[in-house]
Formats: structure tokens, C-alpha cells, sequence
């Protein structure tokens, strides 16, 4: 099970966004989009979650092209994740996290199933103990958070995140990646996660493919040894880098300077 980006461009105010982007995503299997700020990273989400429409070229979610499919049935296969935390209404955590299975509601309301996502991805966010704050009386971390529960509340096939470590402190980083990689792992409902990060040391930490971009084009598609190379991170950000490992094997990242 595939979500399939083939060939995608788009301009806006002038300038060429994306230019020709073709990758596949897999189901199982968490992606970091990298890049430098203005790379296409955002709009490449978007265009995905069908928020945008490139130019040319077309989207398919498991080979079927995304404009052949109900609204609806969309939004119950693709979560989106906003960089921003805005909330521009005055609403208690627990009602907002709610929303997000608005997409798997019938007509006889909310189910024991709704009822129980919605506690799962509040547990799964560390959110729980805020069920009854007003979200605008929250933290831009914890704003996040609760965006996210409202995301995985949907129990989406597809989680795309912008950014979603944005304003988090270092403890909650970790823990949002660790969900990631849990919902990407999932027992026999494994979901695609495709997520845009600048921490190429997180990028190193979560993901089992990352994608580099910049000007609107891939620079390199692959397993993270092969792509968070010095070679490839001097193409992409114009940057010496020293690559290593941590004690626990994780590969590590340090810019030295600009070329």
C-alpha cells in the first residue's frame, strides 16, 4: 500500500515550488523530508494531503489517483498535521481531539469505537490531563500535542506531519518521535508517516527512509545511511558535516561550516 507522488510541479507568485517530484511512500515505514528553508518541503505535504494542486501531475493513495476519491474517504485514509498550533476558537482539549473522527462518524453520532480512539491518542500524547483546559490557554507545546491527538484520533492510514517537533521541549520531541515510529510499526495497521523535520540528528533517529530536497527537486530518496551523507548534505545545504554514531547506534550529524 502505496502513496505515490508522480511527477509533480507547481508555481506560485512566479517561482517553481516543485519541479518534477516523483517519490512512493510505503505503509510500515516512517519518511523525514529535509531540506533548506524554500526546498518544497511544506508544499510537497500539501499536494499529498490534497490541500494543493500542482500544476501537473497527480497523486494516487494505493494507485488510486487522489481526485477519484470521496472527500470523506479521503480524509479517513490522510491525516495532516499543520506546522502552525493556532486554534482560533474557544474550545476544551477533550472536544477538539474529538474532531478528528469526524471522518468515521454515521449517522447515529458518536460510538464506543470514536470514544475510545479519541482516549487512546490522548493517552498516546501525553494530553489526557488537559481534557478539560480551553486550548487557547495552552502552551504553543502543548497546542501542538493536542493537534496531534485530534490527528491520530482519525486513525488515519496516512499521517503527514509538518514540522510536528516545532516548539516542543526535548523530552516531548523524543516522545512525539517515538509515536511516530509506533504508528508507523503498528500491530496489523501499520500507517505511512511522512514528516517534515530541520533536525537532521531526529531525521537520523526516526526515520526509515529520508528525503532530501532543494529548489523544488530531490536531491536523494533512500535508507538514511545513504542519503545523511557529507557528500549529499553539502549538496543540500551547502554545509561541511562530520557524520558519526552514538553509543546506541544512532548516526549523528554535526555542520562544521558553510562551504
Amino acid at each position: 500500500m502505496t502513496l505515490h507522488a508522480d511527477q509533480l510541479s507547481l508555481t506560485l507568485g512566479g517561482n517553481r515550488v516543485l519541479d518534477g517530484i516523483s517519490a512512493r511512500f510505503a505503509r510500515g515505514q516512517v519518511t523525514a523530508v529535509l531540506g533548506p528553508n524554500g526546498a518544497g518541503k511544506s508544499t510537497l505535504l500539501a499536494c499529498l494531503a490534497g490541500l494543493r494542486t500542482p500544476d501537473a501531475g497527480v497523486v494516487r493513495v494505493d494507485d488510486v489517483p487522489r481526485e477519484t476519491l470521496a472527500r470523506q474517504d479521503l480524509a479517513r485514509r490522510i491525516g495532516f498535521l499543520p506546522q502552525t498550533a493556532d486554534v482560533n476558537w474557544d474550545v476544551d482539549v477533550a472536544t477538539l481531539v474529538a474532531l478528528g473522527r469526524f471522518p468515521h462518524r454515521g449517522r447515529w453520532g458518536e460510538t464506543e469505537t470514536d470514544r475510545a480512539a479519541v482516549a487512546a491518542a490522548m493517552q498516546a500524547t501525553d494530553v489526557a490531563g488537559l481534557a478539560h483546559r480551553t486550548v487557547n490557554t495552552l502552551s504553543g507545546g502543548e497546542r501542538g500535542r493536542v493537534l496531534l491527538a485530534r490527528v491520530l484520533a482519525g486513525t488515519p492510514q496516512w499521517l503527514l506531519a509538518d514540522e510536528p517537533l516545532a516548539s516542543l521541549d526535548p523530552a516531548h520531541q523524543l516522545d512525539v518521535l517515538d509515536r511516530l515510529r509506533t504508528i508507523a510499526s503498528g500491530n496489523g495497521a501499520a500507517a505511512g508517516v511522512i514528516v517534515v523535520l530541520h533536525d537532521l540528528n531526529q531525521a537520523a533517529r526516526v526515520a526509515d527512509a529520508v528525503l532530501l530536497m532543494r529548489g523544488g527537486r530531490i536531491v536523494a530518496h533512500g535508507p538514511p545511511d545513504a542519503v545523511l551523507t557529507p557528500a549529499l548534505i553539502a549538496e543540500t545545504y551547502g554545509v561541511t558535516a562530520h557524520v558519526g554514531h552514538t553509543p546506541d547506534g544512532h548516526r549523528f550529524i554535526i555542520a562544521t561550516g558553510r562551504q
